[in-house]
C-alpha cells in the first residue's frame, strides 16, 4: 500500500463579482414588479407579497458579502434573473472544462507535476454541464493527460468524496497521480428570484493534485492520513431538473422545484450533528482528538453553521486562524468551498501540523479528510 499526499491545489474564480448591494437592488426591483403585477390578488388575500431583501439580512443569515459569477448581466437584470451564456460549438472547450483547466494549471504547477505524472482525472461537482461525454475526459484531453477520467456527483461533498476515491486508487496502485477538479457554476441552478436563497451561491473552480508520497516534489504538501465519508437520504436540499423533465406533463414550464430549493432550518438542525459526529468519530478512530488539530477547513455554506460545528468539535469557539472562512468573498461554491479554504489557508502551517478538510451538503452527504503537513 502506498502513502498518499496532496501535492498541489489550484483556484479559478470568474472576473465578474456581484456585491450584496447590487444583488439586493436587483431582487427588490423584481419583487416590486411582481407585487405590482399581482396587486389585486395580494389585496384580496389570495397571494402573499414577495418580501424585500437587504444587505443586513444577507450578512446576518449567511456571512456572505459578495460572490464571483460567470455572467453578471443576466443575474442582475430583473427581467431575466439568471446567467446568460452563449452556446458553444461542440468542438469548442465547454465552460466547465475551461474553468477546470485554469484551476488545474495552478494545481499542477504547485505540485511540480506535468501531464505525464497524472494517470486519472476526476471531475467532482454538484451540477454538470451535460450528461456526456464526461467533463473529466474533456479536461483530460485539453491537458494532454493519458490514462482515464470520469465525472462524479455527491453535491457539496463531491470534493472530499473525490479525494477519498483518488487516495484509494493511489494507495492500491491503480494510479500514481490523480487530478481532481471541482468546476461549480452554481449560479445556473440558483433561484435568484427567491428572497430566502437569492444570495447563497457563487461560481468558482478548484483543483487538487494527489500523488504517491514517495514522488512528492512540492513545497507545501500534505499527507492524507485518513478519509471517511457518510450519507443519509434527505429531501431537504433538492433540485428536480434533469433529462426526464420533458417526459412529464407540465414540467417544461418555469417550475420552482427545477432549481435549488431547501428547507434551511431543517438542514441546519440535521446536518450539524451529522458533521460533528463524523469529525469526532473519524478523529477517535485514528487515535486523535480535536486538540491535535491545527486547522479546520470546512465546507463554506453558512458562517453560522460553521461556527457551531467548530464550537462543538473543539469544545470552544474556534479562532479565525483555526477555522478560516472564505464565504464573505466567494459565497457558497458547493463542492469547491472546503478546497478554497484549504488552498488559501494552508501555506502558513509548520511541518507536522494536523488538519481536517470537511464538506457536507445535499444527500445528506459528508466527507472528512485528515491531513498532516509535510
Amino acid at each position: 500500500m502506498h502513502r498518499v499526499a496532496i501535492t498541489g491545489t489550484g483556484l479559478f474564480a470568474p472576473d465578474e463579482v456581484i456585491s450584496n448591494a447590487e444583488l439586493v437592488a436587483s431582487y427588490n426591483e423584481y419583487a416590486h414588479r411582481q407585487n405590482a403585477l399581482h396587486a389585486e390578488a395580494i389585496a384580496a388575500g389570495e397571494r402573499e407579497p414577495l418580501p424585500m431583501s437587504s444587505e443586513e439580512f444577507i450578512v446576518r443569515a449567511s456571512g456572505i458579502e459578495r460572490r464571483h459569477v460567470v455572467n453578471k448581466y443576466g443575474i442582475l437584470d430583473p427581467g431575466i434573473m439568471h446567467p446568460v451564456l452563449p452556446e458553444r460549438a461542440e468542438e469548442d472547450l465547454s465552460i466547465m472544462a475551461e474553468m477546470a483547466v485554469n484551476a488545474a494549471d495552478g494545481a499542477m504547477h504547485r505540485a511540480g507535476v506535468s501531464a505525464d505524472g497524472i494517470d486519472c482525472v476526476i471531475c467532482a461537482a454538484s451540477n454538470h454541464e451535460r450528461a456526456y461525454p464526461a467533463i473529466a475526459i474533456e479536461v483530460q484531453q485539453a491537458l494532454g493527460i493519458a490514462g482515464f477520467a470520469f465525472d462524479m456527483n455527491v453535491a457539496c461533498s463531491s470534493a472530499t468524496f473525490g479525494i477519498q476515491l483518488a487516495a484509494d486508487m493511489i494507495r492500491c496502485g491503480s494510479a500514481r497521480g490523480v487530478l481532481m477538479v471541482n468546476p461549480e457554476i452554481t449560479s445556473g441552478h440558483q433561484e435568484w428570484r427567491d428572497r430566502d436563497c437569492h444570495f447563497i451561491f457563487g461560481d468558482v473552480c478548484t483543483a487538487v493534485v494527489l500523488q504517491r508520497l514517495d514522488e512528492n516534489q512540492a513545497d507545501n504538501a500534505f499527507e492524507v492520513l485518513s478519509t471517511r465519508c457518510v450519507t443519509e437520504f434527505s429531501n431537504n436540499i433538492r433540485n428536480n431538473n434533469g433529462f426526464l423533465r420533458r417526459t412529464r406533463e407540465g414540467h417544461m414550464s418555469d417550475r420552482r422545484d427545477m432549481q435549488f430549493h431547501q428547507e434551511g432550518r431543517k438542514v441546519f438542525k440535521q446536518v450539524v450533528p451529522i458533521v460533528v459526529d463524523l469529525i469526532q468519530g473519524h478523529l477517535a478512530a485514528e487515535g486523535l482528538t480535536a486538540d491535535n488539530l491545527a486547522r479546520l477547513w470546512l465546507h463554506q455554506a453558512n458562517k453560522n453553521m460553521n461556527d457551531l460545528i467548530g464550537l462543538r468539535v473543539l469544545g470552544r469557539e474556534p479562532t479565525p486562524v483555526e477555522q478560516p472562512n472564505v464565504l464573505q468573498e466567494y459565497a457558497n461554491t458547493s463542492s469547491a468551498g472546503s478546497i478554497i479554504a484549504f488552498s488559501t489557508h494552508s501555506d502558513d502551517l509548520p511541518a507536522g501540523s494536523l488538519g481536517i478538510i470537511c464538506s457536507f451538503g445535499a444527500g445528506y452527504s459528508a466527507g472528512s479528510v485528515i491531513v498532516r503537513k509535510l
